[in-house]
């Protein structure tokens, strides 16, 4: 346990702010860690992520927090870089968090886990699908999202059933990248059919040129993205310039807003599969009570969007775990309240956990961008 003064001296060295210096100062707040893109190309996601995640705690303290404890999230940026992510993951460790929330990417997460595993402190709702943090079973991780093998499968599902077959694949270089062109490939097997052609991009680059030259090689009707929203949105350009007029998908974590901003006119055509409700309407109530608390706290500066709403269910379901915890919370009873979230309805969105499944929703659309920036079912 690390003493008062330790603590201090600790948090110093984070460079936090004095608001952060509080929340630990505090022996009575819950505090969660996060280590998160809010620089960089995908600085995006965890933006949106967390601003959506804060509009619950706000609601959450504003009610009495949880058994008079209110929740503080304490926020660092990694740029979507796994080495800064380590740095971040183990001085909030050293500096007591009770747990570790909304981690934003796959390369981030593998190196965040098992920091998070040796120190006994739950990771909760990363936003990320890899199957490589869901498996082997692990008992301090939880997951809101469907996997990428679900989106990939769903997006592969829909091309066929179309009838295209002739599939291309851009992938970012690295396990995000490479797991979900594993959910394609794996996808398409029993389908007797395999991609037609293959291209990268490394992470927080927009070099697509060589990519793009692969995969217009193989005459893809349709091509799926597995990459963040810069090296998306630039694919997409150079692949329309290429003479490619089909569609192109995207998984979730490109971020659905961020891709179709940065795109403008040339978002039309472009498919993100989703793995929350839409955001933009009250069409379920989740999505009802998120509008209504964006609207109250940010007013005309609220956006809705995908990654936002992501950031509020999971951070839902986090105060649901605290809660079932009971009156004297610990990471070990916040492990056994989330266990306990059984076909728990977030309000059109279901959690499933139990001590034997820490994976609680296989939910997904597809949305298509259009030119005018708007999303269409």
């Amino acid at each position: 346990m690390i003493r008062r003064r330790q603590l201090f001296q600790t948090v110093a060295g984070l460079g936090l702010s004095s608001i952060g210096v509080a929340a630990l100062a505090q022996p009575r707040k819950i505090v969660l860690g996060q280590s998160a893109a809010f620089s960089g190309p995908a600085s995006a996601l965890g933006q949106q992520f967390k601003i959506g995640a804060q509009l619950l705690f706000d609601q959450t303290n504003a009610r009495g927090g949880i058994n008079g404890r209110p929740v503080e999230l304490l926020s660092l940026d990694d740029g979507y870089e796994p080495d800064r992510c380590a740095e971040n993951t183990k001085k909030l460790i050293d500096s007591g968090v009770f747990a570790l929330f909304g981690y934003v990417g796959t390369p981030t997460g593998l190196i965040a886990l098992p920091l998070a595993t040796a120190a006994r402190v739950p990771w909760i709702t990363p936003f990320t699908g890899a199957e490589a943090l869901r498996s082997p079973f692990n008992r301090y991780a939880f997951h809101v999202r469907a996997s990428y093998f679900d989106e990939t499968a769903e997006i592969v599902r829909h091309l066929t059933f179309a009838g295209l077959n002739r599939i291309g694949v851009m992938y970012q270089n690295d396990s995000y990248g490479k797991t979900g062109l594993e959910g394609v490939t794996r996808a398409m097997k029993p389908l007797g059919i395999e991609p037609v052609g293959l291209g990268t991009v490394e992470r927080n680059t927009v070099d697509v040129d060589v990519a793009v030259k692969s995969i217009m090689a193989g005459k893809p009707d349709a091509i799926v993205q597995i990459s963040a929203y810069k090296s998306c949105a630039a694919f997409v350009r150079a692949a329309r310039k290429a003479g490619f007029n089909g569609n192109l998908y995207n998984v979730s974590f490109v971020g659905t807003q961020a891709l179709s901003t940065e795109l403008g006119t040339d978002a039309r055509g472009v498919v993100v599969s989703q793995v929350m409700p839409y955001p933009f309407a009250p069409l379920s109530a989740l999505a009802h009570e998120y509008l209504n608390a964006g609207k109250s706290a940010l007013g005309d500066k609220f956006a809705p969007n995908y990654s936002s709403i992501e950031g509020y269910a999971a951070a839902k379901t986090l105060v649901e775990g605290l809660r079932r915890g009971g009156n004297n919370a610990s990471p070990e009873n916040l492990v056994t309240g989330l266990e306990s979230l059984r076909d728990f309805n977030l309000g059109g969105f279901v959690v499933d956990f139990s001590p034997q499944k820490h994976a609680a929703s296989k939910y997904v659309d597809l949305v298509i961008l259009t030119s005018d920036g708007r999303l269409r079912r």
